[in-house]
């Protein structure tokens, strides 16, 4: 797959997590639906078209484009890994970690302010802690540019998964999960081991993809977007009781 495929997949997920279609995006840079079509359909996408797409996406060309590389980014954003040190900083404080959690999910420092129920000061504290752990750089009048990605990858034996992996694993699981938006699915059966390795990749896939479509969203006010969790796992079990007949 060349680079243009790779943007024009991008733009089409964004499309999709957005809920716009090819009309409504037509209408919106002035071109008829059947150009949208085709821009898409034969991948004749010209740096001026691909601006007005990104634009009416809310993202930057630069956005689309390191998402379409698949790669980390820098500054703009993408990495997904903290260093030791920075965990154990949001680990220690969790004012902070629930500033940096919505600021790095596409919140204003104002919005961020009003959630915590902070005033100017505590609010001033947190972004500056955050510029100098080298999470975000300030701006000015508090604008912040983020220089991470917004689905962390916590460290699996880091600050912040031992501090509140069991809280979270407790809290996300007891929930019946029949509300609208919520799904849980438990499957076992007997693999061999080449079919538990295309397993573990279609998870891994998965996972990027939320990791992607986080970023593409980050942009959108909040009104657009819940924040959602989603458990995945994979490994050799069998059940207890099972495991006590086959003893037997």
């Amino acid at each position: 797959m060349n680079e243009t495929d790779r943007i024009v997949d991008t733009l089409k997920r964004a499309l999709k997590s957005r809920g716009i279609t090819y009309a409504a995006l037509a209408a919106q840079i002035g071109l008829s639906e059947a150009s949208i079509k085709r821009i898409f359909s034969q991948r004749t996408l010209t740096l001026a078209r691909l601006e007005s797409i990104c634009g009416a996406l809310n993202l930057t060309v630069q956005e689309v484009t390191r998402l379409a590389g698949g790669g980390s980014g820098d500054a703009a954003g993408g990495v997904d890994t903290l260093t030791e040190a920075q965990e154990a900083a949001l680990a220690a404080d969790p004012q902070l970690l629930a500033c940096f959690h919505l600021l790095a999910n596409g919140h204003t420092p104002r919005e961020v302010a009003t959630a915590l129920q902070a005033d100017a000061k505590a609010l001033r504290r947190w972004l500056s802690r955050l510029d100098a752990l080298g999470l975000l750089a300030l701006q000015p009048k508090q604008r912040v540019r983020l220089r991470v990605g917004s689905a962390i990858n916590w460290r699996r034996n880091g600050p912040v998964r031992r501090l509140y992996e069991q809280q979270v694993r407790e809290e996300f699981l007891r929930g019946d999960f029949t509300a609208a938006g919520e799904s849980l699915q438990f499957r076992s059966a007997e693999l061999s081991e080449p079919s538990r390795q295309i397993m573990q990749r279609r998870i891994d896939r998965l996972v990027a993809e939320f990791a992607d479509l986080a970023e593409l969203d980050r942009r959108l006010p909040g009104r657009d977007k819940r924040s959602t969790g989603m458990l995945i796992a994979l490994r050799p079990w069998v059940l207890s009781m099972f495991r006590s007949l086959l003893k037997r």
